[in-house]
């Protein structure tokens, strides 16, 4: 078995309905995969599978959320040694420390091509930015939620499916990969 971290996009959902996480894990245990644990309430969910196809868990989690909500939800899948990749490669590693809150990623389904941050310029006001291992890192000198740099990765500026989550969400999620039962392929 391997264990991996799977990413929501985005729980918002049409008025009056909700992704409950119990939901979440119930819907990934219904998929065959094993011992689903969520991590906060934004959509993180790490658990164990066989299936090898990263592409193939991803396609198999975005289906059932569609079939449940009418809605196409995009999923950023990674295997338990990726994510600890992502976390070593962290740029600022020291801001994170200092205000976790103020340091984010933007993990990508696949890497941003070289050079691709740079369609972002113009939104930077006081925000340090940085790729690597193909995802964009934010370092906000200011308030995150005052942030124009925010709206434009809404907007699609990046190209490619992506997802944000800060260093407290990061961290908890390293945890649980952690704590997970690991096999021979997440211990490389």
């Amino acid at each position: 078995m391997t264990t991996y971290v799977a990413l929501l996009y985005s729980v918002v959902l049409p008025l009056g309905r909700r992704l409950a996480m119990a939901e979440l894990r119930a819907m990934a245990q219904g998929l065959g995969l094993h011992d689903p644990r969520t991590i906060g309430a934004t959509g993180n969910l790490t658990f164990e599978s066989d299936e090898a196809s990263i592409g193939k868990l991803e396609k198999n989690l975005e289906a059932a959320l569609n079939a449940r909500f009418g809605k196409h939800i995009a999923i950023i899948v990674r295997n338990a040694d990726a994510w600890r990749r992502l976390l070593r490669a962290n740029p600022f590693r020291a801001e994170a420390t200092a205000d976790p809150q103020r340091v984010a990623v933007r993990v990508m389904r696949s890497p941003i091509p070289k050079g691709g941050e740079n369609a972002l310029t113009r939104y930077i006001s006081d925000e340090r930015i940085a790729v690597a291992g193909g995802d964009l890192w934010i370092h906000f000198t200011g308030d995150p939620a005052r942030s124009r740099l925010l709206s434009a990765l809404g907007a699609g500026r990046l190209q490619g499916v992506g997802t944000l989550r800060n260093t407290n969400t990061l961290r908890r999620i390293g945890e649980a990969v952690t704590s997970a039962r690991s096999s021979p392929a997440d211990r490389k």
